[in-house]
């Protein structure tokens, strides 16, 4: 980095060509991504690397789990909500990113290694987990992503602006697989802007973010499934229907919610926020006034943006 004056200004303009640069040609390359994602072409990645059809296969497994053993036996296969909530689940992982998100984020991750760079850090990160064994860096970065999700998670309580979005999480009347990955998405950028310094200064590439991702994506579907299993000891650790059901109760103790926990339990068994009074599976979901909420996509992803007073459960 020059530290001239002029050099300042010549970097800075090189910097910003670049970066609108990427901002452009991210959107056709994210689109050929996904073509090709879609009708398994080669894309340079092995075989079990194809997110589409993971998202497709692991929902498909939960879908056919809850027709064959619900634990809400009276609640249908194709329960309220299910096809707009489906929407969402490729909207949220593949639409939004072919929209902008995919781009913004490219350009968000050359400014961190540019200004990494500039403060001296080598490769544009601080500190590095490449001599760690391969599954323990798996480990790590999936209790360390829950960890921060965790927290994320408490400030969507707490935060009323953020409240305004979260709302959309909490609209579902009926708990199944697909009301997982039903969410504003505002959370996307919230979530992977905050998860995502941490994780790139401590050196964690694609793979292992490829590999977590997976699991993440499996455990919560199964918590918001229409399933129960008999954990045993195993319940404290991981998030399971019975527990996290209760966090979208709308008559909690706590006005800021309890059961937090999106992959891992134990963070609120820990910090004093896990709350399972009983295991009815039938108790009411939602928030106050939920039956004034718009019930459409559009008026969804409108409705925090346009709603100026902001509160919890109001």
């Amino acid at each position: 980095m020059i530290n001239n004056n002029n050099g300042m200004k010549l970097v800075t303009l090189l910097d910003l060509i670049k970066y609108i640069d990427t901002f452009i040609r991210s959107f056709s390359e994210y689109a050929n991504y996904l073509y090709k994602e879609v009708v398994f072409f080669n894309t340079g990645s092995l075989w079990y690397e194809n997110y589409f059809y993971w998202l497709i296969l692991i929902s498909l497994t939960f879908w056919i789990w809850e027709i064959a053993l619900p634990w809400r036996k009276e609640q249908k296969a194709f329960r309220k909500d299910f096809w707009l909530d489906a929407f969402y689940m490729f909207f949220n992982f593949f639409l939004f990113s072919l929209i902008i998100y995919n781009a913004a984020s490219n350009v968000f991750v050359s400014m961190f290694k540019d200004i990494c760079f500039y403060l001296g850090f080598e490769n544009g990160i601080a500190l590095r987990v490449e001599t760690m064994p391969f599954w323990a860096k798996l480990c790590f970065a999936f209790i360390l992503k829950d960890f921060i999700h965790w927290n994320i998670h408490r400030l969507l309580h707490r935060i009323p602006f953020l409240w305004q979005f979260h709302k959309l999480h909490h609209s579902a009347e009926q708990m199944g697989f697909a009301a997982h990955l039903r969410f504003h998405w505002m959370e996307t950028i919230v979530y992977n802007t905050l998860q995502y310094i941490p994780l790139a200064v401590l050196g964690f590439g694609l793979q292992e973010y490829f590999f977590v991702h997976i699991v993440s994506l499996s455990i919560g579907h199964f918590n918001h499934s229409n399933v129960k299993l008999n954990l045993g000891i195993l319940k404290y650790l991981i998030n399971n229907p019975q527990m996290h059901l209760w966090h979208h109760a709308m008559d909690i103790p706590e006005k800021h919610g309890v059961n937090f926990g999106l992959s891992l339990s134990v963070w609120d068994y820990i910090f004093k926020t896990a709350y399972i009074p009983n295991n009815n599976a039938d108790i009411v979901l939602g928030f106050k006034n939920i039956e004034s909420y718009p019930s459409t996509f559009f008026k969804q992803m409108l409705y925090p943006l346009c709603k100026r007073k902001s509160g919890y459960k109001i």
